[in-house]
């Protein structure tokens, strides 16, 4: 739960950061002469007009659209590779050779599923990592594409009001 939410924390501050370097404060200038005040109520609505028409609200703090991809049920590791081929490697060597066999079968057994256990463990993480990689690529280009929209939209309403916008 705590790696949860240190993933979605980092998300959103990336995708914060992101935005607002990428988008940045825009520098207005009142190419038509409007005063002080003139330009902070059109400021004002041109940010409601552009939130209304993309959805999208640069005050709002960003959120995940969706919760990151659940882990998977843990199928092993090398520890239960070591006893399930362990004790496999007893009973095959056991029917082979009589006790010595059972000896050099557990051993054999139990060094070839801790290996196949570790690396079934390491697919796992592998596969897990990928899943949250992704997701957080998605959230971060969904913000970004959120942003960008919105940007445009705050822009060409300060334009069409006389403002020179960079």
């Amino acid at each position: 739960m705590k790696l949860t939410l240190y993933i979605i924390t980092a998300l959103v501050l990336s995708a914060f950061l992101a935005g607002s370097v990428n988008a940045g404060d825009f520098i207005v200038y009142p190419a038509q002469g409007q005063s002080q005040d003139q330009m902070e109520k059109d400021k004002f609505e041109c940010y409601s007009w552009a939130k209304n028409q993309t959805g999208f609200d640069p005050m709002k703090t960003p959120t995940a659209s969706k919760p990151p991809p659940p882990k998977e049920k843990v199928t092993g590791g090398a520890g239960k590779g070591a006893v399930g081929g362990g004790l496999l490697g007893a009973g095959i060597g056991a029917i082979a050779g009589g006790k010595k066999g059972a000896g050099r079968g557990a051993l054999i057994g139990a060094g070839s599923g801790a290996v196949v256990g570790g690396m079934r463990r390491s697919d796992q993480k592998r596969r897990e990592d990928q899943r949250r990689q992704q997701w957080e690529q998605e959230e971060t280009q969904k913000y970004a594409s959120g942003r960008n929209q919105y940007d445009r939209a705050y822009s060409a309403c300060l334009e069409g009001r006389g403002y020179s916008v960079k």
